[in-house]
């Protein structure tokens, strides 16, 4: 989603870069067969397609059960391993996808220093005490991911330096 004229220039600024980790993480994978997507090659077990189920979670649960304090409902399983993942390779980015939008849609639509109906139930809520403190954990969340999709990709099939930045 586009900024809108509405939005603060800090908004927009911390919307710009959300988008583009997000943006990184496709990009970072782009190329990829189903087999790779769901090959564990990093010493935690994650797989490609679970990191991207993980931000999927991740942007959920920060936007919507946390800021919100409601989320919609996900379409996997709650019992399935957070390192892989079963799903559909299309499922799980146009999921990945459909988070983000709604994301950007409270961004576009609420105050920065809105403070969230729900709370993550840790030492986190005192730094994402509003909609600005869950943005920027949201765009240090990805970064972080973004390493291990980095390296994962190195190790699949020894392509660098991917993505638009």
């Amino acid at each position: 989603m586009a900024p809108t004229n509405a939005m603060t220039a800090e908004a927009v600024a911390l919307q710009h870069f959300l988008d583009a980790q997000r943006a990184s993480a496709s990009a970072i994978l782009d190329g990829l067969t189903d087999e790779q997507l769901r090959t564990s090659v990093l010493p935690s077990g994650w797989t490609p397609l679970g990191l991207i189920k993980h931000l999927v979670d991740a942007e959920r649960h920060w936007f919507q059960e946390v800021f919100c304090g409601t989320a919609v409902d996900v379409p996997w399983p709650d019992d399935e391993d957070v390192m892989t993942s079963g799903r559909p390779v299309a499922e799980v980015f146009a999921f990945y996808r459909q988070q983000c939008e709604r994301g950007n849609a409270l961004l576009a639509t609420t105050p920065l220093d809105a403070k969230p109906a729900g709370r993550h139930g840790s030492a986190l809520d005192e730094e994402t005490a509003d909609l600005r403190g869950i943005v920027l954990h949201m765009i240090e969340e990805t970064a972080r991911h973004l390493g291990h999709l980095d390296a994962a990709r190195e190790l699949l099939d020894g392509r660098t330096g991917l993505g638009p930045r």
